[in-house]
């Protein structure tokens, strides 16, 4: 039997769609028995600033450990992840006419994006629930950190992949850390609905942002961006493909306020692709429900998800929090990302560049103004999908005239 530490009671997970409530030993399911939504880990304990870790220069997620699930058995499975920067982008906020302008820099992470967060908690879960195979869908980034997060806990991990459409240096991540990789012929939405079909399988979790406790680790980011800024940003700008992360960050600020470390929540921006936007449309349409894409179709890979699992809680965080849900071209991302890499001297991967395209077209329209200060998560390092759009030209020299030649045309 797994339980919180220091308590005699077994884990509580909440239904996000009928709020029933269930007590469970060993992993949670993914589907509510009563209405067949999701479930999240509620802690069974108030928990003060007081309980928190001191910030020293260094430090992971883990200083937050007292707002995580805590499994007593076989200890944490880590490789550093969190504590990444906040990254004041001033040359970027000239240009979208915004003062206090932060970009959170997950790229930093140990396997280049923010998944190592909810990844570390996941993992820690399965470590200790004696899970022998660890599988997800991926559009690569999830692929790659269950991969190392597996290797790290000495579980086998499968990813299942959509042929042709995952950059081929987060396949080689996935591949240098051991993992399985399955190409399916059809995109993400395919893959997931594969992978749900194994939840009941002897010995096998899930990884995907459907597990509870992939949005507990993600949920710290939303802790650091406070404590780095003092005090809750009024925009909080964040890609979205299947929905977790915004989730995460919503949830995260919540417990933060409720804790009386931040006086005031921000406005949650959700960042979707044209060609992949169900959310940003149901939105736009003040619909109830999401109409999901059937053939979601961007270069930004990471965010190239039609049927967004956490669409119900992706559009709440938005609504909420008095928010906006936002699409941008791919034409804009990679403006923003070549804008971003040329001014601030930040390579991120396409997704995360949708955050700032974002950003640029807000504040033409005045959703965002001038004196507010607004924070894009970057959510995944550039070196991960260079294949895609980054071309370059090359000279020649041989003599010191050649190089004064060369500086001329600079």
């Amino acid at each position: 039997m797994v339980q919180l530490m220091g308590s005699g009671d077994l884990m509580k997970f909440r239904c996000v769609g009928c709020s029933d409530a269930f007590e469970w030993n060993g992993m949670p399911e993914l589907k509510c028995p009563s209405c067949g939504d999701l479930f999240e880990w509620m802690a069974d304990k108030h928990v003060s600033t007081g309980s928190l870790l001191p910030p020293p220069q260094d430090f992971t997620m883990w200083r937050y450990a007292a707002m995580l699930p805590q499994i007593d058995e076989g200890g944490i499975v880590s490789l550093s992840e969190g504590g990444t920067p906040l990254h004041y982008a001033e040359s970027i906020g000239e240009v979208a006419g915004v003062d206090e302008l932060f970009i959170k820099n997950e790229g930093k992470n140990p396997t280049g994006s923010f998944k190592d967060r909810g990844m570390s908690v996941a993992l820690t879960a399965a470590k200790a629930y004696g899970v022998k195979v660890a599988i997800c869908a991926s559009t690569g980034n999830t692929a790659s950190s269950m991969a190392a997060y597996c290797a790290r806990a000495r579980i086998q991990s499968i990813v299942l992949v959509p042929r042709g459409k995952v950059a081929k240096a987060k396949l080689k991540q996935c591949a240098a850390y051991g993992a399985t990789i399955a190409e399916i012929d059809g995109n993400f939405d395919r893959a997931l609905e594969l992978v749900k079909q194994a939840a009941g399988l002897e010995g096998v979790a899930i990884m995907n942002s459907i597990n509870p406790f992939r949005i507990e680790g993600q949920k710290t980011g939303a802790f650091e961006v406070c404590d780095q800024l003092s005090s809750a940003p009024d925009w909080l700008v964040i890609p979205v493909g299947n929905g977790g992360n915004i989730t995460s960050y919503w949830k995260g600020f919540n417990e933060f306020r409720r804790m009386g470390v931040i006086s005031s929540l921000p406005k949650m921006m959700g960042v979707q692709a044209e060609g992949a936007s169900p959310i940003v449309q149901a939105f736009d349409g003040q619909l109830e429900t999401v109409k999901f894409v059937n053939d979601p179709e961007t270069d930004a890979t990471a965010i190239r998800i039609g049927r967004p699992a956490n669409w119900k809680r992706a559009l709440a965080a938005v609504r909420e929090s008095g928010g906006a849900a936002i699409s941008v071209t791919d034409r804009e991302i990679k403006s923003a990302r070549k804008l971003l890499s040329g001014k601030e001297g930040m390579l991120i991967e396409l997704a995360s560049a949708s955050t700032i395209a974002a950003v640029l077209r807000a504040t033409s329209k005045g959703l965002i103004r001038k004196g507010e200060t607004v924070v894009c998560v970057a959510t995944g390092n550039g070196l991960k999908d260079l294949d895609v759009d980054i071309e370059f030209t090359t000279s020649t020299v041989s003599t010191i005239e050649d190089i004064s030649a060369l500086i001329g045309t600079i």
